[in-house]
């Protein structure tokens, strides 16, 4: 339990540090920016009680924001994921049989059901955080290009560092 917690106390302050301090003023021709950050969310522990993980998803996105001087905009999208990712689970991971896996990594969970797990997630992220950036219907097409591509670039950060900090185990 311990070990759990120092793990993921350390995932956040490494994922904050990254996103604030590398990626935030990292975009490519202003139309995507990658929010790795919440891979932070994604890779909580299955057992964690959901009132807990509205909590770190709820901290997470208020750190987020009081870098980036974006009033509860983090924050709220941050929250939704965290709702998306209780149907997510409650809906794969009982089906196809993951009930004995501690937590949704790419070595443990598999490279299909992971880019699954993280595409759909982060698309619902992202689609939530542009539109409630931007707000506006004349600029639908832009924010939509930003979304996806924003989306693409982020799901290719979580796949390179799950290739790289993760290492592969045989799943029996």
């Amino acid at each position: 339990m311990i070990r759990v917690l120092i793990i993921n106390l350390l995932r956040f302050l490494s994922l904050v540090f990254l996103q604030v301090f590398l990626l935030k003023n990292l975009t490519l021709y202003n139309l995507s920016t990658p929010y790795p950050y919440i891979i932070f969310i994604l890779l909580l522990p299955f057992e964690t009680p959901n009132f807990i993980l509205f909590l770190l998803a709820f901290l997470t996105g208020l750190t987020i924001d009081a870098f980036y001087d974006t009033p509860g905009l983090h924050t709220s999208a941050c929250v939704l994921l965290a709702a998306v990712r209780i149907a997510f689970i409650s809906i794969t991971v009982q089906r196809d049989g993951f009930d004995n896996e501690p937590e949704p990594t790419l070595s443990v969970m598999g490279f299909r059901w992971f880019f699954t797990y993280a595409s759909i997630l982060t698309l619902f992220h992202h689609f939530f955080l542009f539109n409630l950036e931007v707000f506006r219907w004349s600029e639908i097409q832009y924010t939509l290009l930003r979304f996806l591509l924003s989306s693409v670039f982020t799901v290719f950060l979580m796949l390179i560092s799950g290739f790289l900090f993760f290492r592969s185990r045989e799943r029996k």
